[in-house]
C-alpha cells in the first residue's frame, strides 16, 4: 500500500508532467496534417495596384516539406514559383520568412524578409510582425502584420496588412479539396 503522503505527492507532480500543448503548437499541427498536400486559392483582398497582376492568376500552396522546427510552403502564382513560406520554431515563438527566387534558382535582391509572432496567438491564427531585417530591406514594409490563418481544417488564409497605409493582401486556399502537387519552386528542383 502507497503511503498517503506519497500519494499526495504524486498528486502534485502530475499537473506539472502534462502539460496543454501552446497555441502555437496546436496551429504548428494544423500545418503538419497538411504536408505533402497542394491546394488551390484566390485571392481575397487587394489594394495596391501590383496586386492586380494576381488576379485571374491560378494560384497553389502546397506545404512541401514539414520538419521538427521548419515548414516550407511553395506559393506558386500561374506559372510563377519563385515564392516559398517558411515558418519556423524559435525560443520565443514562431517566425515567417519569405524566401524568393528566380528561375535560374538564385536569389531575388528581396528575399528572406518576414517577422516574429509577439504574442502566443491562437490555435487558428498566427501573426508575424515585420522584423528589423525587413525594416532595413524593404523600408515600407517595417510596420507589416502578416497573418497564417487554418480555420475549422477548411480555409488556409495568408494576409498581409500595413495599417499606416490601409494596405491590405489575402488569399485562400481551400483545404477540403486537395490537388496534384505542382513542380518544386525555383531552387528546389533537386531538393
Amino acid at each position: 500500500m502507497i503511503p498517503a503522503r506519497w500519494f499526495l505527492v504524486c498528486l502534485l507532480l502530475v499537473p506539472s508532467l502534462v502539460s496543454a500543448a501552446s497555441p502555437q503548437d496546436e496551429f504548428w499541427q494544423s500545418l503538419q496534417r497538411l504536408c505533402g498536400q497542394a491546394f488551390a486559392g484566390r485571392m481575397t483582398e487587394g489594394t495596391a495596384a501590383s496586386d492586380a497582376a494576381f488576379q485571374g492568376q491560378r494560384m497553389v500552396m502546397h506545404v512541401r516539406q514539414c520538419g521538427e522546427n521548419e515548414i516550407r510552403i511553395p506559393f506558386h502564382v500561374g506559372e510563377n514559383r519563385s515564392r516559398t513560406w517558411v515558418i519556423t520554431r524559435t525560443p520565443t515563438g514562431l517566425r515567417l520568412k519569405h524566401d524568393h527566387r528566380h528561375e535560374d534558382g538564385s536569389e531575388d535582391a528581396v528575399t528572406q524578409y518576414g517577422g516574429d509572432t509577439q504574442d502566443a496567438g491562437t490555435a487558428e491564427a498566427q501573426e508575424f510582425h515585420a522584423d528589423d531585417f525587413t525594416a532595413q530591406l524593404i523600408p515600407a514594409a517595417r510596420t507589416n502584420i502578416w497573418t497564417m490563418r487554418v480555420d475549422g481544417g477548411k480555409i488556409f488564409t495568408y494576409a498581409l496588412r500595413r495599417d499606416a497605409e490601409n494596405r491590405r493582401f489575402a488569399v485562400e486556399f481551400d483545404l477540403t479539396q486537395p490537388i496534384p502537387a505542382p513542380p518544386a519552386p525555383w531552387g528546389h528542383e533537386g531538393k
